[in-house]
């Protein structure tokens, strides 16, 4: 079983003029044979998301024409914009749309289902989108598109903005892709429009940005967000607000939207593991986009100089939305115009610069949430999401049952490297069902290929136990496929692999055939589209998980539990650690570690070395 919507990195793609050319000609075939008599141009199993799809492939085709010169596109052009103005711009209220602020306003919109009183929450971003295809036409007209066209089509993409600003609840999805997308619509319609009015709606652009959207902003792993969903970040969505961020500044050259694309841009690339794979949000926690994410990823990843563009997409719309016919769907075409006119090459090399909420080297990464305790960690291409026991999930020593990892205090962070050796020293107080105050230091150190996570702690009683995550997926090409039961792992103590019991409520046992989000949503409020996937998941009770027990013979007082990832389990892990003069050193047959006291700041030393042979 294979994960569905993670098909491999975004920047394995070719984004050369020659191969932007050879989408477009495909497009461009498929829409002439496609065009009806009255100028339609929509996918015709299209039911929803239909508000922009035919004016999105008008837009793909005039970018065409001024690419080609194509004698066959100016009246296909022409045709299809007609349909739009016709057909497809609505200016009676949709019944039960819930949002309205002026009721029989007048003003045009687009419908996320044709039919009235179908789905009508839809309908805001539906208009977003729709401004945002008139927008790239109206770019587009010079030579291609008749003067009362052009007239038609600026009085109504004018009629949007007004719409989505004036008579509706400014982003009522609270989901920062639409609101950031309807910003960068008043930003280009403002291109169009006479000096004085052009203005008004640029400041009122950026004022919405400003306290509409920046002002909420959502704090998560150390930056601050623009809030998706009614979260700080979503798999799906994240990226596609990356990209309304990027053409924001290419096309405003407000520093504001540079600053926020930066930090998302470093938020993303601490998330995402070498293989591209990522897990978690409030709106869908594993779907990936694909094309509406490459100008972000590009762009972005350019200017801070890091490969998020291994971001895992679904290639099944590497280049523009896709039917229920296989064909080419007008739906987000303007992410399509948008990447082929910008000329920001990729970034393909990982960031040089440390990141407090990740470890990365070769093909290892761990990526640690806002506890600093690891949300995903992948070796060699396998990867382990954080396992549950009685309701708590994470990384972390268990004793009778109790999960150590959400810290009662300052968290504290110290990085090394020594040649081929990157290391990362996580201490954290935390208190257990006894209340009793202790101190967890966890220590992952890395060469590339092998990851080893030693976990310290105060001698605990009862059995006792590091919870050391769940198997998850393994990178098969540029696929993830599901595994349960196959890891390469070894333990300087006892090692096991749990699964729930059959029957158990509220559990995931990582060998059925079910993925992370569909579980998810099985226990979330609401169903998929609307519930909360990351909520939904919190309410397990158990999952499969890694256990290994502690390392023997550790200094008195002191549990010491130690695993190492990308070995066979045949292979022998051994441990020493002893009470130094500079505090506790850690020995393998690979680095010695030596974990120092607290400096003049409180701040936890960490010394590694390698061990030469």
């Amino acid at each position: 079983m294979y994960l569905p919507h993670q098909r491999g990195p975004l920047h394995h793609l070719p984004d050369d003029p020659a191969a932007y050319d050879a989408v477009l000609a495909h497009v461009t075939e498929t829409a002439l044979a496609r065009l009806t008599p009255k100028g339609n141009l929509e996918n015709p199993g299209a039911r929803e998301d239909i508000g922009d799809t035919s004016l999105g492939i008008t837009s793909l085709l005039s970018l065409a024409w001024h690419r080609t010169k194509d004698p066959r596109l100016p009246e296909a052009v022409r045709r299809s914009l007609a349909f739009h103005l016709h057909s497809r711009v609505f200016t009676e209220d949709n019944p039960g749309y819930p949002n309205l602020t002026v009721r029989d306003s007048g003003l045009p919109y687009a419908r996320y289902v044709l039919q009235a009183g179908a789905h009508p929450v839809g309908d805001w971003p539906s208009t977003v989108w729709a401004l945002l295809q008139a927008v790239n036409v109206l770019d587009a007209a010079d030579g291609l598109v008749e003067e009362q066209q052009y007239r038609d089509l600026l009085g109504v993409a004018r009629g949007y903005w007004r719409w989505l600003t004036r008579a509706t609840v400014f982003n009522p999805q609270d989901a920062a892709n639409q609101a950031i997308g309807c910003v960068v619509g008043g930003l280009m319609l403002a291109r169009h429009l006479p000096p004085g009015e052009a203005d008004s709606v640029r400041e009122r652009s950026l004022q919405l940005y400003a306290d509409g959207i920046r002002a909420r902003r959502v704090q998560d792993r150390g930056a601050l967000l623009p809030p998706e969903h009614g979260g700080a970040y979503d798999n799906n969505y994240g990226p596609i607000s990356l990209s309304f961020l990027a053409q924001a500044h290419r096309v405003s050259g407000e520093e504001v939207f540079a600053e926020d694309g930066d930090t998302l841009a470093r938020y993303i690339d601490a998330r995402l593991c070498a293989s591209g794979f990522d897990i978690g949000g409030p709106r869908y926690s594993e779907q990936h986009s694909a094309f509406e994410s490459v100008l972000g990823l590009r762009y972005f990843g350019h200017r801070i100089g890091a490969d998020i563009g291994r971001y895992a997409g679904d290639s099944r719309w590497a280049r523009h939305a896709v039917g229920a016919d296989g064909g080419p769907d007008g739906h987000f075409a303007f992410m399509l115009v948008w990447q082929i006119q910008d000329t920001t090459n990729w970034h393909r090399a990982p960031s040089t610069s440390p990141a407090r909420h990740q470890l990365r080297s070769g093909t290892v990464t761990v990526s640690f949430d806002d506890r600093m305790t690891p949300s995903v960690l992948e070796v060699g291409g396998t990867a382990l999401i954080a396992a549950a026991v009685n309701r708590q999930h994470g990384f972390g020593p268990v004793t009778d049952g109790t999960l150590l990892c959400r810290p009662m205090g300052a968290v504290r962070v110290a990085d090394d490297r020594a040649g081929p050796l990157a290391a990362k020293l996580v201490s954290k107080p935390v208190v257990g069902r006894d209340h009793v105050l202790r101190h967890v230091r966890s220590l992952y150190v890395t060469d590339g290929t092998r990851l080893w996570m030693t976990v310290l702690v105060e001698r605990l009683s009862g059995d006792r136990y590091l919870l050391a995550g769940m198997p998850y997926v393994v990178a098969d090409g540029d696929r993830f496929r599901r595994v349960g039961d196959s890891l390469l792992v070894a333990s300087a103590g006892e090692l096991r692999l749990t699964h729930p019991r059959e029957g158990c409520p509220d559990s995931f046992d990582a060998r059925a055939e079910l993925t992370q989000q569909q579980a998810a949503f099985g226990l979330a409020a609401d169903p998929r589209g609307y519930g909360d996937p990351d909520a939904g998941w919190l309410h397990l009770q158990t999952t499969t998980a890694l256990e290994a027990g502690p390392a023997p013979d550790m200094p008195e007082g002191l549990d010491v539990f130690t695993v190492r990832y990308g070995t066979s389990v045949t292979e022998r892990l051994t441990v020493v650690c002893e009470r130094g003069e500079e505090g506790l050193v850690l020995r393998t047959d690979s680095f010695t570690a030596v974990l120092g006291g607290r400096d003049r700041h409180g701040e936890p030393q960490l010394t590694l070395s390698p061990v030469t042979h």
